[in-house]
């Protein structure tokens, strides 16, 4: 409840359409509408570069409550908010403690990136979401819910396909593990062997299915785009599809919130989804953003955080911190082989909770060291003191989360970094390029 009044208060600021809320806003409204993606202008099929499963819960709200900034964002407030509740239990699940679990849900509710993505209509915090339900159905062993989670977090972005890769060969990791390390007559041991088939259709066909049910919107429409490219709708899906390969591949433009992944945990290039310089807020000059920027302390820890559990892994071959490394690495890893790509920080979103979780994860061991209770109790005193030192780092950018408007001058204190500000603006003087404002068309 806390995680969702902080998501909806204030939901419709920024008014009108904000970054790439022009497409996503206006491609759901046109589902809604048509069942496929339509240029209102031309009154013709668009070319999108994105499946329609995003899309389509964000077009639930506009149907709950219309095409207005509350009903484009609303959805992704919803599912912002669940995310909280689910990495609660995946911490419970992974550490089997009330303590941590609460704390890797206070450390996503005090998230900038998080909450900025939980009050924009953007696709990634969909495609987190869905992420999370694999991992913790994988937890629980529901390995048919998480192949279907795992196809509609494609059907959000092709970018799922490396988290049901890589987490796929997670399992089939564990399986292997419970063949070498049973003995061969014991009845788990058999029951592995034979489950090879059953891993094919629980991470091959379904998501395979659920992702070309994704599109059954296209499919019932003739007015999608390149829906009559064929008699076949397969082959004209297919052809689509090369289409939108053919853009991911291309897409080389240069844009002033670009930035590389070496960049991303760090925050060096956080993405601007809004600037504007209005007057009223009762000085000379006045700044209003919204700032794509995880909370920078957290997001420090988790770095640093990363390298050491690394490091624990390689030595330890600790499960726990093979299963967090692995969603991390697989929602990260392939974005280096990219490198003239036009990248965002903001991309990191969809494996941010498994960061959290990763700081959570040294907190576990560095209570299983305490050897009394007394010890206990006094490390569980700093852990909420670094905690209360993260929530005031949280609101003290608070302002830039929410679009608020204030000075200039407090808005330049915000900036830390050069690399925060757009130079090929003209933001020092306290006015701003629109044109760097483009869409990420990413």
């Amino acid at each position: 409840m806390i995680a969702f009044i902080e998501r909806v208060w204030g939901l419709t600021n920024p008014k009108g359409l904000i970054f790439d809320e022009v497409y996503y806003a206006k491609n759901a409204n046109s589902l809604l509408l048509h069942g496929v993606e339509i240029d209102a202008k031309k009154n013709a099929a668009e070319f999108v570069v994105h499946p329609p499963v995003g899309k389509w819960i964000i077009a639930l709200g506009i149907k709950i409550f219309g095409y207005n900034e509350f009903g484009w964002r609303i959805s992704a407030a919803v599912i912002g908010s669940l995310s909280i509740t689910l990495i609660y239990f995946t911490a419970r699940k992974l550490f089997n403690s009330e303590f941590l679990s609460i704390s890797a849900a206070f450390l996503l509710l005090i998230d900038g990136l998080h909450l900025v993505h939980s009050r924009t209509a953007l696709l990634d915090i969909f495609l987190m979401f869905f992420v999370q339900i694999a991992v913790l159905a994988i937890l629980y062993g529901q390995y048919w819910i998480a192949g279907l989670s795992l196809g509609l977090a494609t059907g959000v972005k092709w970018s799922g396909l490396y988290f049901l890769i890589g987490l796929t060969a997670l399992v089939l990791i564990f399986d292997w593990i419970r063949r070498r390390y049973l003995g061969a007559s014991h009845p788990i041991r058999e029951i592995a062997i034979e489950d090879l088939p059953r891993r094919f259709l629980q991470f091959g066909l379904i998501p395979v299915l659920t992702y070309l049910a994704s599109w059954i919107g296209w499919f019932l429409s003739p007015r999608g785009y390149a829906r009559n490219y064929s008699t076949n709708p397969f082959k004209s899906l297919w052809h689509y599809h090369s289409e939108i390969l053919n853009f991911h591949a291309g897409l080389v433009e240069k844009h002033p919130y670009m930035a590389n992944p070496w960049s991303w945990l760090i925050m060096g290039k956080p993405t601007s989804f809004y600037y504007k310089t209005p007057a009223g807020c009762g000085s000379e000059k006045c700044s209003k953003e919204v700032l794509a920027l995880g909370t920078p302390l957290i997001y420090w820890s988790a770095a640093i955080a990363l390298l050491v559990v690394f490091g624990i892994w390689l030595t330890s071959r600790d499960l726990t911190a093979g299963l967090l490394l692995t969603v991390v690495g697989t929602g990260y890893l392939p974005w280096f082989f990219f490198q003239k790509r036009t990248m965002f920080t903001f991309y990191v979103i969809s494996f941010e909770p498994f960061l959290m979780l990763l700081l959570i994860y040294l907190l576990s061991r560095y209570f299983a060291g305490a050897k009394t209770a007394v010890s206990l109790a006094n490390r569980k005193r700093l852990a909420i003191f670094i905690g209360v030192i993260y929530l005031i780092n949280f609101l003290y950018f608070a302002p830039l989360y929410y679009g608020q408007l204030i000075s200039y001058n407090s808005w330049l204190d915000h900036m830390w970094f050069s690399s925060w500000i757009d130079r090929k603006s003209t933001r020092l003087n306290s006015s701003h390029s629109q044109q760097s404002r483009m869409p990420s068309s990413a």
